[in-house]
């Protein structure tokens, strides 16, 4: 058998973009020619080195540190270019950097305004996601988005500046340990002052995915709790709202599902969702508040204030801000007395029912 030359063999330095993730995720990200087959009997046989030491492709690298990696069998496998990043104006860069209200070595907190998505899409240019390289220290190592806000929902979101960052945030978020809290005005009040909604979700047929509905058959489970902090007599609640779970619009389909949709949710509420008078038009949802357990052992916990609109509509109704921000307590879904939850369920369900009802009439007719 053929003895390898040293020559021959391929070394590369690991990123500080690749820093945390498993070996065979580098091998997609940078010799996506390399099969999982070949790279398993690498590792297996010796040749698949990190550091001098025999790896598996389970194992994770480290930034700085010497992936061993032997010929290319066949195709010839090369490193992956990186995709160049977009040059940014002054005035993006201006604008992104305005976004931040805190910052530490780990991690950016912006309070995203609504109109802007935070992602890319195939009719959508502008975004969020475009405008990191504006903000400091990313000419060093691309900060990375770990969650997302609605394009017309404002607020806090969390941006990681680093790949260890992204994987330790994005734990927390798919364990449900951080906490979410966001503001919304919603037509009409709440009977239930203080109560659940527990109603799966899923993609509305005939939407193309872009929007969704209560599905007691194929949903997702979905559950929000929420809180109203204050009334304009019977025709605006401002409500706090805690996501127990993280659907596509799941805020938004669920305070519809109860009959209150949030103020200037057209998409979901129709023309109910709007008031007349000089009430803004907008959606009045904003991601207040995230609570989230931090790398460093600490705990981040950030506000963000209510874009122009929000808060405009809040003194028109006579709201105070003072009278917001309720207690983050700790009671979870499955203590909240059962009274509550059904009511609140109970209700949705019998406005779909009487919806349904309505329909069948007029098809009579």
């Amino acid at each position: 058998m053929a003895r390898m030359s040293e020559a021959e063999v391929r070394q590369f330095t690991v990123s500080a973009d690749d820093d945390g993730i498993r070996l065979d995720r580098w091998f997609k990200r940078n010799l996506p020619d390399a099969r999982f087959n070949a790279v398993s009997r690498w590792a297996r046989t010796g040749q698949l080195r990190i550091d001098g030491r025999r790896a598996t492709p389970g194992d994770r690298v480290e930034a700085g540190q010497i992936i061993r990696v032997p010929p290319a069998e066949g195709k010839e496998e090369r490193p992956r270019a990186k995709p160049e990043r977009p040059q940014l104006s002054p005035d993006e860069i201006a604008f992104v950097r305005d976004m931040v209200i805190y910052t530490d070595p780990a991690c950016v907190v912006v309070n995203k305004p609504p109109g802007l998505a935070t992602q890319g899409g195939t009719k959508t240019t502008e975004h969020l996601d475009r405008l990191l390289d504006g903000l400091p220290g990313a000419e060093e190592q691309r900060p990375k988005l770990v969650h997302r806000l609605d394009k017309d929902t404002s607020g806090a979101l969390l941006i990681a500046r680093s790949s260890r960052a992204a994987s330790y945030f994005s734990r927390s978020f798919a364990g449900r340990t951080a906490r979410k809290v966001y503001w919304a005005l919603v037509v009409g009040v709440p009977e239930i002052r203080d109560g659940f909604v527990d109603l799966p979700i899923g993609k509305q047929f005939g939407t193309g995915g872009e929007k969704m509905c209560v599905d007691e058959e194929q949903g997702l489970p979905s559950r929000t709790r929420y809180r109203v902090i204050e009334r304009a007599g019977n025709r605006v609640a401002w409500v706090e709202l805690h996501p127990h779970t993280g659907r596509t619009h799941q805020l938004r389909v669920h305070m519809e599902a109860i009959g209150h949709p949030i103020l200037g949710d057209g998409k979901y509420g129709g023309q109910d969702a709007y008031l007349t008078g000089a009430i803004s038009r907008k959606l009045h949802l904003h991601a207040r508040r995230i609570r989230i357990d931090h790398p460093d052992g600490d705990q981040l916990d950030v506000t963000a204030d209510l874009p122009d609109h929000f808060a405009a509509t809040l003194a028109t109704l006579g709201f105070e801000l003072s009278q917001g921000d309720l207690p983050l307590d700790e009671v979870k879904f499955s203590d909240t007395p059962e009274g509550k939850l059904k009511a609140a369920t109970a209700a949705a369900k019998a406005r779909r029912k009487e919806r349904k009802g309505e329909r069948r009439s007029r098809g009579r007719g």
